[in-house]
């Protein structure tokens, strides 16, 4: 590793733990730790939203499947696209504003409490638990792709890798929570971006050109520029399911609700969706290009090893970029990285602090004390997350797949309803919750489940349905769990049922 890669490296850390402790000083009760006092503008939450979300997957995860799959993967980024879209269209102003009239929620859990007028503090717990559960895959799955990337760029051992990348991370969070996580998230977006543009049209000019480059990956394998080849129905549907997960990440739609005002939505929808397409774009010509250049017959003259094909993007930096710009483009990597894992930790640590915490052991406590549980929280979750990733042995996609479908299940269906349908329950909340987040569990261990019952191997590899991304079923029975369940119960309050219709008139 050259040093100048190395100094722009650390310049880039630096900036980052410097945010931090200007943040620092802005924060001085659990609001503003947790939603930064709702005073972000269109911009910064819309570009930390998009940042927050992508995560490493964007720059390794997706370039590895298009290496691997070719353009047959193309179909998880239209999902994502549709899905994101949606979501600012239908979910943000409604949260952003029924948040507020629900005695102003600052988290997820107490938002659902608030909305149904929920004494028994059930919905509360179980939402907070559903997060530390997902989210302990979530960031782990994240320190995991940044381990990679300091294993693969500066030759240290994977454990090395994985305690500096954590270290990092820890210490801008705990320090300035949400203000500190959205003001890094909104620069990291913007240099994710940036590498997502620059790498994939470097590499394809070096090829001579799209033309050239398509030629090269048909030359390697004529069925990598054909989106449908070898594609099933179950596969297709699969990919676009993961767009489903946006109405239930916590991560992603506290932006939502930290939203300074109605009007900047549409700016922010605006901003966020062009950030989206064009670095989903820059992510499908990364992995895409690769199968030219990595291949024996291209420049590189050298595939990727066997199982690194999430490293495409790395191996770019270093082969096409001078040290200060390879230095550059790595920092764009570990953005994606941090940018998620801070929004998970600081999630996962006012679930803590508010919903665990102040909800039961110390109703009174003090917002000073909030912000140190907050605080701390953020380095207990971590540590649990560096154990987990402490041998990854699964792709940094899959993980991801799994804790999205978690959340996407768990709370999408919920949220929606709850948002949209005045009739809903707190059972039916409660329900919902319970079934989408166990059927993810269970769907995705199903195989080994039938195989203790004694159903052959052989016989379930023919059960196609079980290639069905898990996200499926389970937000389909979770949304039918809550309208069942919101059904058969009692009607909400008249109070509860002025409260949704004061939101709704607000909105429109």
């Amino acid at each position: 590793m050259e040093f100048s890669t190395i100094i722009t490296f650390v310049v880039y850390l630096i900036g980052m733990l410097f945010i931090g402790l200007l943040a620092y000083r802005l924060t001085s009760n659990l609001k503003d730790y947790v939603l930064g006092g709702r005073r972000l503008n269109g911009s910064v939450a819309a570009l930390s939203a998009g940042a927050s979300d992508m995560s490493s997957w964007l720059l390794l995860g997706l370039p590895g499947a298009m290496y691997v799959g070719g353009m047959g993967e193309i179909w998880i980024a239209v999902g994502l696209a549709i899905g994101a879209y949606l979501n600012w269209q239908f979910l943000a102003s409604r949260l952003r504003t029924y948040t507020f009239i629900a005695k102003d929620s600052i988290t997820l859990p107490e938002f659902l409490e608030n909305r149904f007028h929920d004494r028994s503090k059930l919905l509360r717990m179980i939402s907070a638990l559903v997060i530390l559960i997902f989210f302990a895959f979530y960031t782990s799955s994240g320190l995991v792709a940044g381990a990679l990337l300091f294993e693969a760029s500066f030759g240290m051992t994977y454990t090395q890798a994985l305690w500096i990348g954590a270290l990092v991370i820890i210490s801008y969070t705990f320090l300035g929570g949400f203000l500190a996580v959205s003001w890094t998230d909104f620069f990291q977006g913007i240099l994710m971006f940036l590498a997502l543009i620059i790498v994939p049209a470097v590499a394809i000019s070096s090829l001579g050109g799209w033309s050239e480059t398509v030629d090269a990956v048909g030359a390697v394998d004529p069925a990598y520029l054909d989106a449908f080849q070898g594609a099933t129905f179950i596969g297709v549907v699969s990919l676009l399911a993961w767009g489903l997960g946006y109405f239930g990440q916590p991560h992603i739609i506290t932006r939502f609700m930290a939203v300074k005002s109605l009007k900047e939505i549409p700016k922010a929808r605006a901003v966020g969706m062009t950030w989206m397409i064009l670095s989903l774009f820059g992510a499908i010509y990364t992995g895409f290009v690769g199968i030219a250049y990595f291949s024996t017959a291209g420049p590189n003259a050298a595939p990727l090893a066997e199982g690194a094909h999430e490293t495409v993007f790395i191996m770019f930096t270093q082969v096409l970029f001078n040290p200060w710009v390879a230095g550059f483009l790595l920092a764009a990597i570990l953005s994606a990285i941090m940018s998620t894992i801070d929004s998970q930790l600081l999630v996962s640590s006012s679930a803590l602090a508010e919903d665990v915490y102040k909800g039961y052991l110390r109703k009174n406590a003090s917002e000073k004390e909030l912000v140190w549980v907050g605080r701390i929280g953020v380095v207990v979750i971590a540590l649990i997350a560096i154990l987990l990733a402490y041998h990854p042995e699964s792709s940094v996609l899959d993980l991801v797949g799994y804790a999205w479908a978690g959340f996407g299940a768990a709370f999408g269906p919920v949220l929606l309803l709850a948002l949209f349908w005045k009739r809903m329950t707190r059972n039916g909340a409660l329900a919902g919750m319970i079934v989408g987040g166990a059927t993810v569990i269970i769907w995705a261990e199903l195989d080994n489940i039938l195989s203790l019952f004694g159903v052959s191997k052989e016989a379930i590899d023919q059960m196609v349905i079980l290639g069905l991304y898990e996200i499926i079923p389970g937000f389909i029975l979770a949304g039918l769990a809550s309208i069942i369940f919101s059904v058969i119960d009692e009607e909400p309050s008249k109070e509860i049922q002025e409260e949704f219709e004061r939101a709704k008139s607000e909105v429109e």
